[in-house]
C-alpha cells in the first residue's frame, strides 16, 4: 500500500469516476485503475461498485476515513519538513474577499517577515473545502455556515457579513421611479445576471431569476462588465463592486418587495493548533484587522481561541 493508491482512491470517491479522478491527478485512466486493483488485492476486498457512477461497497466505506487519515498525516509531515526547511504560509480564499482582505495584511505581514513565504490560493467554496481537507492550506475564508460535506470539522475564527446589493447602470437606474417594484426594474434589463454567492441560494436571489426573461450564470469579471454596460442586473457582494458604485458605474437599488441579502462568509482552521504557529496567527490578526477596519465582523473567536 503506497501513498499514490490512496490518494486515487480519495480522489476517485470524491469525482464518483476513474476518468474524472485520473485527469484531476494527471495520470492516465489505466493507471488509475491499476492502482486500484493493486491497493484491492492488497486489502482482500472490493472498493467499488463500477458502473456509469462508481460508488463505495460497504467495505469502501468502512476503509475511507482511514485512508483519508494516512493521507493527512503523510501531508502534515511534509508541511513539518517545509516549515524546518523554510517559513510558509498557506490559505486559502473565495476570490471576492482577496482583493478587499488580505492584499493588505499581506503588505503588513511580510514586512514583519520578509524571509517568509506566502501562498495565497482563491477559488470556490468546493475548491477551498477540498484544500482544508488535503491539507494544502491552513486557513481558509469560504461561506458560513459550512454545508459541505467533505469537511465539516471546521472551526470558525471569524464570521464576516458582508452586503449583497442589486446593482444596474446609471442609465437604466436613471429611468426608474425612487422605490420601483421589482418588476418595473425588469422591465428594463434584458437578463438577471446569476453568480452563485452561496452555498444554499436565498428565495430572493432564486425568484429574481424565476420572475426575469432570461438569466445567465458568469464569473465576476464579465457579469460586471454586463451590469456596467445596462445587458443585466444582478446581486453583487459589496466588495466586488465598491470601486464600481463609487465611479457613479453601477448604482445600487432597493425594489419595494425585495428584501436586502447579505453573506456571511468565516475565516477557518481545521484545528486551533494550527494558531500555535506564531507567523500563522500573526497573518490571521492582520487579515481580523483589515475584517474590522471595513465593518465585517459579526462574530469574534479570535481571542478566545488563542487564549484556549
Amino acid at each position: 500500500m503506497d501513498l499514490d493508491q490512496l490518494r486515487t482512491f480519495d480522489r476517485i470517491v470524491r469525482e464518483q469516476s476513474f476518468t474524472r479522478a485520473a485527469a484531476h491527478l494527471n495520470i492516465t485512466q489505466a493507471t488509475a485503475s491499476m492502482r486500484m486493483r493493486a491497493l484491492e488485492g492488497l486489502l482482500g476486498v472490493t472498493l467499488f461498485r463500477r458502473g456509469r457512477t462508481v460508488t463505495l461497497t460497504d467495505q469502501g466505506m468502512t476503509f475511507l476515513p482511514y485512508a483519508r487519515r494516512i493521507i493527512g498525516t503523510a501531508q502534515e509531515g511534509r508541511e513539518a519538513l517545509r516549515r524546518v526547511e523554510r517559513g510558509r504560509i498557506a490559505i486559502a480564499s473565495l476570490r471576492s474577499l482577496v482583493t478587499p482582505l488580505i492584499t493588505e495584511p499581506l503588505l503588513r505581514f511580510q514586512a514583519k517577515y520578509p524571509g517568509v513565504d506566502v501562498v495565497v490560493n482563491e477559488g470556490r467554496q468546493s475548491q477551498i473545502a477540498a484544500m482544508l481537507h488535503e491539507r494544502d492550506v491552513e486557513m481558509g475564508i469560504l461561506c458560513w455556515p459550512n454545508i459541505d460535506p467533505l469537511v465539516v470539522d471546521l472551526v470558525p475564527l471569524l464570521v464576516m457579513r458582508e452586503r449583497v446589493p442589486l446593482v444596474v447602470s446609471p442609465e437604466i437606474a436613471a429611468r426608474l421611479p425612487a422605490t420601483p417594484s421589482i418588476e418595473e426594474v425588469l422591465a428594463l434589463v434584458p437578463r438577471v445576471i446569476s453568480l452563485r454567492w452561496w452555498q444554499a441560494e436565498p428565495e430572493t436571489a432564486a425568484a429574481l431569476v424565476r420572475l426575469a426573461k432570461t438569466s445567465v450564470e458568469l464569473p465576476t469579471g464579465p457579469a460586471r462588465r454586463l451590469a456596467i454596460k445596462g445587458e443585466g442586473l444582478g446581486f453583487f457582494v459589496s466588495s466586488a463592486i465598491a470601486d464600481d458604485v463609487a465611479a457613479g458605474r453601477l448604482v445600487e437599488i432597493a425594489p419595494t418587495n425585495f428584501e436586502p441579502l447579505h453573506r456571511d462568509t468565516a475565516m477557518v482552521v481545521r484545528s486551533t493548533a494550527a494558531l500555535e504557529r506564531v507567523m500563522l496567527a500573526d497573518f490571521v490578526a492582520e487579515i481580523a484587522r483589515e475584517c474590522a477596519d471595513v465593518g465585517m465582523i459579526v462574530e469574534n473567536r479570535l481571542a478566545e481561541t488563542t487564549k484556549s
